[in-house]
């Protein structure tokens, strides 16, 4: 009987059901990366792979379980966080980071504080700005030589360059990291996840909502500060609107808020502290994003959260099974 009823669900099931929903987001970035998408890519995967490996061979002495499809998740998901022509070298160091220090020494999959990939991400950011910031432009397929330029949220936060119009970040033709271009593709692999419920929707539309409120609220409040490089009108609610959509397209937002932030065990439990721990990231990406020296928060904003988790766990309990209201 309920609630001991098995969903016939399983780990291998949930990660490999993840990754199918990356690659419409996976191929976007082959077509405006070429080589260096796969190459990053597939560095990555097999370093983590390799990591997880040798470490619960070796050391933690168990079985290893590179096959549930965790650690290449772990791979993929940071690969998507990077440059496509980030030298080999520092993706090995993250994946390490990712894997031996963000997973495995905290007791391998479902012990885990903080997400792994994230961690390798930031880990990569703040030892090695200059290349973690150096973003090949679209159409650049060389792995080495590629000719690099700005992203869209680089470009606004630094008010310079003319924006790319929303259909451009739809389709995926700027300049990024491999899982930030292509919002269509994300948006597409999110439903995916959310139509085969391995996903629930309280994660994902409590981020972009915040962050559209949000986003929406301070382009009415200050258009002049917040609309560099948009297409004037004489329509402050159009600016703002624009404005918001440009926040939600551009960056990690919708990697972020489909594929990261919804990891089990880093997220709360509760449908409810879910839709507390959204708000919290869309909120530190938007203060981030707006008042902060760095262009971008999503990575930051999660990490952040996921150390809240536990306290929103204890704060917003499940009624236990059977329990009488008192």
């Amino acid at each position: 009987m309920a609630p001991h009823i098995h969903s016939g669900d399983s780990i291998e099931k949930k990660m490999y059901g993840v990754l199918l929903a990356l690659i419409p987001a996976f191929l976007v970035s082959l077509y405006v990366f070429g080589w260096g998408s796969l190459i990053v890519t597939a560095i990555s995967v097999v370093s983590c792979l390799t990591f997880e490996y040798l470490i619960q061979k070796f050391l933690l002495k168990v079985k290893p379980s590179i096959t549930d499809g965790s650690a290449i998740l772990t791979g993929v998901l940071l690969a998507f966080n990077l440059p496509s022509n980030l030298p080999f070298w520092i993706i090995i160091i993250g994946a390490f980071v990712a894997i031996g220090v963000a997973k495995m020494s905290f007791g391998g999959l479902g012990n885990n504080p903080f997400n792994p990939a994230l961690v390798g991400r930031v880990f990569l950011l703040i030892s090695f700005p200059v290349q973690m910031t150096t973003w090949p432009l679209p159409g650049e397929h060389s792995y080495i030589d590629a000719t690099t330029g700005a992203t869209p949220l680089g470009m606004l936060h630094g008010h310079f360059g003319q924006l790319p119009d929303l259909s451009s970040m739809m389709l995926g033709t700027i300049g990024g990291s491999l899982g930030e271009v292509g919002a269509i593709a994300l948006i597409f692999g999110g439903l995916y996840l959310l139509f085969k419920r391995i996903i629930t929707w309280q994660i994902p539309v409590s981020i972009l909502g915040t962050v559209f409120v949000f986003t929406l609220i301070m382009g009415l409040v200050s258009p002049d500060i917040y609309h560099i490089g948009l297409i004037k009108t004489a329509c402050p609610a159009f600016h703002a609107l624009t404005y918001a959509l440009f926040h939600l397209l551009s960056g990690g937002l919708l990697l972020g808020a489909f594929f990261m932030a919804t990891d089990y065990v880093t997220s709360p439990m509760n449908p409810r502290g879910q839709i507390i721990y959204g708000i919290g990231i869309g909120l530190i990406t938007v203060l981030i994003r707006l008042f902060g020296s760095y262009p971008e928060g999503v990575s930051f904003a999660i990490l952040i959260m996921n150390g809240v988790t536990p306290l929103i766990n204890t704060y917003v309990k499940p009624k236990r099974f059977g329990e009488v209201k008192k």
